[in-house]
C-alpha cells in the first residue's frame, strides 16, 4: 500500500530543500513500485514561487484536504509572513487525528506557531536558529541535519532533506533500499542526523591554532552576554596579549573587533528573520546601547538596523 506524503509550499519556499525530500521517494519507486505518493498544497490552491524564483503548480489548498498522513511544511525566508485564515487550526486538526506533522528548512516555523511542539526535538536551517530561538525560547531546537521525534519530523533544509528521507525510507523498507537510492544520487555515504549543518570551525575560518578555535567557539556561544578579551583569553589559559598576537597573526584583527563583527552578523539575521524590534535585537546580540549598535551596524553595513530590516540577503532559501 503506498504512502501519501503531502508538502505544504510557503511563498518563498526552498526548491532544493522540497527537491531533496521528494526525488528519494521517486527513486525509492523504481526499485519498488509505488510506495510513495506525494501531493503539492498551497495556502490558496493557486501556484507557488520559490525562493529561486521558479513556480511549482499546487494541487489544491490546504483547507480541500481533510485526511493527511504525512505532512511536511516547506518554507525558506519569511516562514511566519505568509500565513492564511485556518492554517492553525486545520495543522491542529490533523494532528488530533494522528498525522504526523514535519517542517522543512524553516517550516518548524509554522508548526510551533501553531502550537504543536511540546518537548519534541525539532530542527531548522542553522541561520534561523538564533531567530528561532528568540521567538520559541521554550522549544527543544537542535542543530541536527533531521530529527525524528514521535510524529514530529523536522529537517534543516537543502540536502538534508535528502538524509532525513533516506533515513525515514530505512526505517519502513529496510537500509538495502535506502543504500540503493543513495548510491542513485552518487553519494559517497548517508550521513548520520549529528552530522554536522555547517562546517566545523576551524574549516570555516581556515584556522588550525586549537585555542583560537576554543576562543572562537566562545565567542559564538555569547554573543547576548559577551565575553571581555580578559575572559576569553583566561578561558583557553593564555594571556590578553598573547591572544592578541594569536589574533593578529591569523585575522589581521583583534579579538574584540573580530567578536563585534561576530555579534553584528548575528543581529543582521535577527532583523531580517524576526519581528524583534531594533532595540530588542540590539540587546540580544549584546548591546546595551542603542546609539553604540547604530553605530557600529551602519559602520559595518553601510546602513542603519532600521533601513536593513527588509532586506533579503542570498542564503538558505
Amino acid at each position: 500500500m503506498s504512502e501519501d506524503i503531502h508538502f505544504l509550499l510557503l511563498p518563498e519556499f526552498s526548491m532544493l530543500g522540497l527537491l531533496s525530500a521528494i526525488e528519494p521517494l521517486r527513486v525509492a519507486n523504481r526499485f519498488r513500485s509505488e510506495l510513495y505518493r506525494w501531493h503539492l498544497l498551497s495556502m490558496d490552491g493557486a501556484p507557488v514561487r520559490a525562493s529561486n524564483g521558479m513556480t511549482l503548480e499546487a494541487e489544491g489548498n490546504f483547507a480541500s484536504v481533510a485526511a493527511v498522513q504525512t505532512l511536511f511544511v516547506v518554507a525558506g525566508f519569511n516562514p511566519l509572513a505568509h500565513g492564511a485564515a485556518g492554517l492553525n487550526g486545520w495543522l491542529r486538526q490533523l494532528d488530533r487525528a494522528g498525522a504526523t506533522l514535519g517542517g522543512i528548512d524553516t517550516g518548524c516555523f509554522v508548526l510551533a506557531d501553531a502550537g504543536l511542539f511540546q518537548q519534541q526535538r525539532l530542527t531548522l536551517h542553522w541561520e534561523a536558529i538564533a531567530a528561532f530561538r528568540e521567538r520559541f525560547p521554550l522549544l527543544n531546537v537542535t542543530q541536527e541535519l533531521f530529527e525524528i521525534d514521535g510524529r514530529r519530523i523536522s529537517s534543516a533544509g537543502g540536502t538534508a532533506s535528502l538524509d532525513l528521507m533516506l533515513e525515514l525510507i530505512g526505517r519502513r523498507h529496510g537500509v538495502a533500499l535506502a543504500t540503493q537510492v543513495s548510491e542513485q544520487f552518487v553519494l559517497g555515504r548517508i550521513r548520520a542526523k549529528s552530522d554536522h549543518q555547517r562546517m566545523q570551525l576551524a574549516a570555516r575560518y581556515g584556522v588550525h591554532n586549537k585555542k583560537i578555535v576554543q576562543v572562537l567557539a566562545a565567542m559564538e556561544a555569547n554573543t547576548e552576554c559577551p565575553l571581555s578579551s580578559d575572559e576569553l583569553a583566561d578561558g583557553v589559559g593564555v594571556t590578553r596579549r598573547q591572544l592578541e598576537r594569536l589574533f593578529r597573526a591569523q585575522f589581521d584583527e583583534t579579538p574584540s573587533s573580530f567578536y563585534l563583527r561576530l555579534r553584528l552578523e548575528r543581529a543582521r539575521e535577527l532583523l531580517r528573520q524576526t519581528d524583534m524590534s531594533v532595540l530588542e535585537v540590539g540587546v540580544a546580540c549584546g548591546f546595551e546601547s542603542a546609539t553604540y549598535f547604530g553605530r557600529a551596524y551602519r559602520k559595518q553595513y553601510g546602513t542603519t538596523p532600521s533601513h536593513d530590516r527588509n532586506a533579503i540577503a542570498p542564503g538558505h532559501g
